[in-house]
């Protein structure tokens, strides 16, 4: 099976290098495989981020400083070695070292700005009717500071280069990181909506009950005035993480959270009201085979992804239960059987998985 992935073609399909055929095969391929899809997806958000960088030409004097350290690094080296740096190839070494340097420096001096920068923010209100944006006031939100929203206005914070947040009314948000590779704020209360175009795990929320990592996305995430959350994404992939378990969600997914408990499971957004009420009970209140029965009763083949991500959570009956509902539901797959899945064989699961793709993103 890993023989027909197509990420080593993922680079130079992304830049338009492939041939007519090799690259009507890797788009192809990219419609049934979620895998190399969110390969993919990683490659085109690292060139919207290099995209987003600023360009500076270097200064005149570049070439001229490299020269004359150079002419300096000669003059202190001992007579015995001085005819090693006489061969051209060594000379081109000695100036890439040197431009290596330069470069480092540079890019430490950048981390230290980034690492010490604010973010720009504007207070603005939107128009419910009509949807359109006023800009109100426009300030800076440093870490360690704290932004209260009021009953009526929106904050929009622009997330370094890499997106943006927009806070609703009644919220709270406070700023924990603003460095190169960390991108993180805690929201306490209320309701935000994030937009990021950048590599997986820059951008991240705390919440009370479990921390949002953002893998390049849309979403949002509401928190409640007793810590619990819920976020539904609308573009990419977010990963919920806590006390070290991690649950993914996709594309059009909604996962809750609970104080002290962590993340649930995720479910589609299609779900029935009475599904993700039996969720609830199941993932947070003892639920027990009564919910679960429920579940049953409410699941549809989309719904499967539910159950997948239910088979690691539950004890050895529940899940021969789980699994006889999902192969009702939607068969099995060659390679896949009922004694893999009961001893959760990560190959064997994650074939289904794959399998399953199709159906969850129609």
């Amino acid at each position: 099976m890993f023989g027909r992935h197509v990420s080593k073609q993922l680079s130079a399909y992304c830049h338009g290098e492939l041939d007519d055929q090799e690259s009507r095969r890797v788009a192809e391929h990219l419609l049934a495989c979620a895998r190399c899809r969110a390969g993919y997806e990683d490659i085109k958000l690292a060139v919207r981020l290099a995209e987003c960088l600023p360009k500076a030409a270097a200064p005149d004097s570049l070439w001229r400083d490299i020269e004359t350290l150079m002419d300096e690094s000669r003059q202190t080296l001992r007579p015995a070695r001085a005819s090693l740096f006489s061969s051209p190839w060594m000379r081109v070494a000695s100036v890439s070292a040197s431009i290596f340097l330069i470069v480092a420096v540079v890019a430490v001096a950048y981390y230290v700005y980034m690492s010490k920068a604010s973010w720009k923010i504007e207070q603005i209100v939107i128009d419910p009717s009509t949807g359109e944006v006023k800009v109100i006031k426009t300030d800076r939100f440093a870490v360690g500071e704290l932004i209260e929203t009021d009953s009526a206005s929106h904050v929009k914070i622009q997330v370094g280069a890499i997106g943006e947040v927009v806070i609703d009314p009644r919220s709270r948000v406070r700023l924990i990181e603003a460095s190169l590779t960390e991108h993180r704020i805690a929201l306490d209360r209320g309701r935000l909506k994030a937009h990021i175009t950048a590599p997986p795990r820059l951008f991240f929320v705390d919440t009370p009950s479990a921390q949002a990592i953002d893998l390049g996305c849309e979403y949002t995430l509401e928190v409640d005035d007793a810590g619990s959350s819920l976020l539904h994404v609308t573009m990419g992939t977010v990963a919920l993480e806590w006390r070290g378990r991690e649950v993914v969600v996709p594309r059009y997914a909604m996962c809750e959270t609970r104080p002290g408990q962590g993340a649930g499971t995720p479910y589609y957004e299609t779900a029935t009201d009475r599904l993700r009420d039996a969720l609830a009970r199941f993932d947070f209140e003892n639920g027990g085979d009564a919910a679960l029965a429920i579940i049953f009763e409410e699941a549809d083949e989309r719904d499967t992804f539910t159950l997948w991500n239910l088979l690691a959570r539950v004890n050895d009956a529940q899940r021969n239960r789980i699994f006889d509902q999902m192969v009702k539901l939607v068969g099995l797959p060659r390679g896949v059987t009922r004694e893999g899945v009961m001893r959760l064989d990560e190959g064997m699961l994650k074939l289904w998985e794959d399998d399953l793709d199709t159906t969850w993103n129609q």
